[in-house]
């Protein structure tokens, strides 16, 4: 499971996602995230679904892949899912086995933070999958740039942001190596006592921090000696240029917003 994650991973492209400028494309997440909280009934929750089904159309992802990269985090959704299930008492009840209640509120409310949840991991996941980490990292960085005026060191903040997300994919490549290497010693992950799986995982940790601190260690030494020293003075190869493609994704959250607006409860 651990190589299918795509959290972190960029797949090359040509489209409409991947043309935009990356201020955009953060923008636009950002806005998202904070959008996503406007909906409240099916109405909005509906289209806030068909909005993210045609952002997905515009990347040209298969969503199959993008179901399967994600099957990690649907555990989390589904956990909440009955989280909210069983333990939100409001409403009426509308089915009762046992000792189990479950009340409408805690339904209507744990369908609607789970897609919640999922759209908001859709979206995010999007954004790498769509941009490469130093596009990214130069985006962020454009955006932050006015902070620079307060001594906020927004370069060095950029780059460990970009270095994370370039490193999620290595580590989970790693995880899943030294997990195959384990269970060809006879160690088992999926099955057995919880207190045997959790046991297991110590010997799944232990050479996982050795293995990152000595990528770290590496990527310092490789950045020093070529020369690294912080954003100050530097210049850019890349130039970004915002299009009206770049406006028009932006804009199109305004229009979001009042759908938003007309279709609450």
């Amino acid at each position: 499971m651990m190589e299918k994650m795509i959290f972190g991973r960029y797949i090359p492209g040509d489209s409409i996602l991947h043309r935009l400028d990356p201020r955009a494309k953060l923008l636009f997440v950002f806005g998202f995230i904070c959008i996503v909280f406007l909906a409240n009934n099916l109405y909005t929750y509906g289209l806030l679904l068909l909005f993210v089904g045609i952002i997905i159309l515009l990347s040209k992802m298969n969503i199959k892949f993008l179901i399967n990269g994600l099957k990690p985090v649907l555990y989390l959704v589904i956990f909440t899912f009955f989280l909210q299930l069983f333990f939100n008492k409001e409403g009426e009840i509308i089915l009762s086995v046992g000792v189990i209640n479950i009340y409408e509120e805690g339904l209507r409310q744990g369908i609607f933070i789970s897609m919640r949840f999922m759209l908001l991991v859709f979206v995010t996941s999007l954004l790498t999958l769509t941009t490469t980490p130093i596009t990214l990292t130069d985006g962020l960085e454009s955006i932050l740039h006015p902070l620079n005026k307060v001594r906020f060191p927004v370069h060095e903040l950029a780059l460990m942001m970009s270095i994370s997300l370039r490193f999620i994919p290595t580590l989970m490549d790693e995880t899943d190596k030294i997990m195959k290497a384990q269970m060809a010693r006879g160690v088992e992950f999926s099955s057995g006592p919880i207190k045997e799986r959790v046991k297991a995982i110590i010997p799944l940790l232990i050479p996982l921090f050795v293995s990152s601190f000595k990528r770290a260690e590496e990527l310092a030494t490789a950045m020093e000696a070529r020369g690294y020293r912080g954003g100050e003075g530097r210049t850019k190869y890349r130039i970004l240029e915002w299009k009206i493609r770049d406006t028009a994704a932006v804009g199109s959250l305004i229009v979001l917003v009042v759908l938003l607006i007309l279709f609450r409860s």
